[in-house]
């Protein structure tokens, strides 16, 4: 303990560094595991989806029309959950979807608490799905 001691007085530097890493790991361990529980990865939403979930995609309606994951309703995080009675089935699953999971993840909460438990946000959102490789199309009007 005592050569700890020196060591430390001897390198203040080094030592603020590795104490500023190591709450920085903290950190992020502690924001991913606030995380789970509210997402799901691309995998798991697809099979989720196949067992009748419903997709709704929270982004701007640009966004949305740019490309979306295949049958995803667009409901845009403003108007979510005041509209959600009138779109989604409180027994189904739901999944959020954002650009990348951040906006969509927020959302959950939210969804839960009016009642629609079984809901979930995208890990990683669309550009994880369009990192797997998995379908979207695009709603273009004129297009």
């Amino acid at each position: 303990m005592v050569r700890f001691i020196e060591f430390s007085a001897n390198h203040p530097i080094l030592v603020g560094i590795t104490a500023m890493a190591l709450a920085t790991a903290v950190f992020i361990e502690l924001q991913m595991r606030g995380r789970s529980g509210r997402s799901v990865a691309p995998a798991r939403a697809v099979m989720l989806i196949n067992q009748g979930a419903t997709v709704v995609d929270v982004r701007q309606k640009a966004s949305f029309d740019d490309g979306h994951i295949v049958d995803a309703i667009h409901l845009e995080g403003s108007e979510l959950v005041a509209k959600a009675d009138s779109q989604l089935k409180k027994k189904r699953a739901v999944i959020l979807v954002c650009d990348s999971g951040t906006q969509s993840t927020r959302l959950v909460d939210g969804l839960r608490k009016a009642g629609y438990e079984n809901s979930w946000s995208l890990e990683g959102g669309l550009a994880a799905w369009r990192r797997d490789n998995l379908p979207v199309i695009a709603s273009r009007k004129g297009a």
